[in-house]
This record gives structure tokens, sequence and C-alpha cells, in this order.
């Protein structure tokens, strides 16, 4: 699907149309277990426009995770197509088209944080002083500058979550995959490092594209422009919300009643779910 362009005037310089960034049509994943096949994902389509922010939630299980490996090449669709702007994954990630960042950092235990940041850089050929240079920028916008000469094992939870981002950063590419990456710190680093992210996002230049897995309500609409919601296993399309919060967006905006409101509409289209799946039996 192509989002096209209005004609433009003829003394107007012709812009040429814009693809989706994340394309996901009729993607569908079934695992084969001890006890028989088990259905992840039962015809799931979205699509996150260039520069939008979307987040994935959805009941623990329901494969959230899952969607977001198979837009990274990571696992393969059953049935489906997935698409980073026009490219199959593969291809995606050999352009360097997309960043990812997980739940847990995977940092490599025996390079020192500056040295993870540059992995990408020197897979993809960088010349070391344009190496070094990219780097540095990246640790100071993550306020990791004193940290560079540190192993993982040196630094903090919340350190190390940054020091991934940065990592996923350091190609600037045009999309950004997200899995969870705050949900294993406490609270308060939590909602530092989302304050953070919306930083981020509000100055480079293009916004990247982003796809966030998250399994907490409230992050999903501070850091989103729109959430998907995802049903219960098999997993499937019950909602698209739009967060209409004004941009820039800041971490404060965690306590706008409209921010609370649409919470509160997330919970209720996830607990008519549930509801359903108990009243059947299931």
């Amino acid at each position: 699907m192509l989002i096209t362009l209005a004609e433009p005037a003829t003394d107007q310089p012709v812009v040429k149309p814009l693809q989706p960034a994340i394309e996901i049509h009729g993607v569908t994943k079934c695992y084969r277990t001890r006890t028989g096949d088990v259905q992840a994902l039962a015809g799931i389509d979205v699509v996150v426009a260039a520069g939008e922010v979307v987040a994935l939630v959805g009941p623990s299980g329901c494969g959230k995770s899952t969607l977001l490996r198979i837009v990274a090449g990571l696992e393969q669709p059953d049935t489906g197509d997935v698409r980073l702007f026009g490219l199959a994954p593969a291809q995606a990630r050999r352009e360097h088209r997309f960043g990812i960042a997980f739940q847990a950092a995977a940092l490599l235990e025996w390079r020192d944080a500056a040295a993870n940041v540059a992995l990408p850089l020197e897979l993809a050929g960088w010349p070391p002083a344009a190496r070094a240079e990219r780097v540095a920028a990246l640790l100071a916008r993550m306020g990791l500058s004193d940290a560079a000469g540190r192993l993982p094992r040196q630094l903090s939870g919340g350190m190390q979550q940054r020091v991934a981002l940065a990592r996923a950063l350091a190609l600037a590419p045009p999309v950004l995959l997200l899995d969870e990456p705050f949900s294993a710190l406490d609270e308060l680093t939590r909602e530092q490092l989302q304050g953070e992210l919306l930083d981020l996002l509000a100055t480079i230049e293009p916004r990247p594209a982003v796809l966030l897995v998250t399994h907490n309500l409230a992050e999903a609409v501070l850091l989103a422009d729109r959430v998907v919601v995802l049903s219960r296993r098999p997993a499937r399309v019950l909602a698209e919300v739009v967060v209409d919060l004004p941009h820039p967006r800041r971490a404060d905006a965690r306590d706008d009643e409209q921010l609370h409101r649409l919470v509160a509409r997330l919970r209720t289209v996830l607990r008519r779910d549930q509801d359903e799946v108990m009243g059947s039996g299931e």
C-alpha cells in the first residue's frame, strides 16, 4: 500500500510518493509443541507510517514479541507478508533500515560501552575516526560519556539500556524496533528512560518510525502516536487507538487526564476480550 501526496501546485517541486515504514499484512504464526500446535498470530494487519510511533499491547503471551521478531526477520511467519520501506526484513537488515533493542540489553560482556555502541558501525565498515566520532556523540546524547570505558557488569540496568538504545540508533536507521526495553527496570528508572526516549524522538531528524512492544498501557499511551491492541492467543487486532496528546510530548504528560482516559479505554478493550474468552469456557 502506498501513501500518495496530493497533486503538487505547478510552482512547487514534485514530491515522490511515500511508502509506509512498516507494512504487516495477513501475518499468521503457529508453533508446534509436544501437546499440539499453538497458534500465536491470526492474520495480523498493521501499517506504521514513516516517523510514527506505534505501540503493541495485549495480554502476556499473546504474541506481541513474536510479531516484532517477525518484523525484524528473526522469525518467519507461516503466512502473510512484512515489508520495511518495501523491503523484506532480511534485505532491510542488510541495508541497515532498522535498529532493535530488547528487554535484556544484550550487550557483549567483553566490550565496554563505547565498543558495544560501535559494533553496528564496525559491521557496516565505518572507518575508525568516523566511528569514534559517532560513538562519542551517541554516548554524550545518552548521558554516558563518563561510562564509555566501563564493561556491562559495571553499569546499572538503566545505563545498560541506554547503551542498547545508543547501539540501536548508531546507524541512524529509519525504523526502530523496541521489545519491552524498559520492563525490567524499577519504576523510577523506567520513567526516566521513557522521558529520555521522548526527548530523543523529538530531536532526531528525520524521526524514525518506531514499533514498540509493551505490556504497560500508560507507557504505550505516553510514547505512541497510535496503540494497536492485540487479543489473547491466537492474537488478532482488537482495536487501534489514536493518541491525541500534543507534540512535542514530555514525560509529565503521564499526569494528563486525557492520557488516563486513553489508558482506561485500552483497559476496557482488553477486559472485554478477557470476559469473552472466560464466557466461552476456553
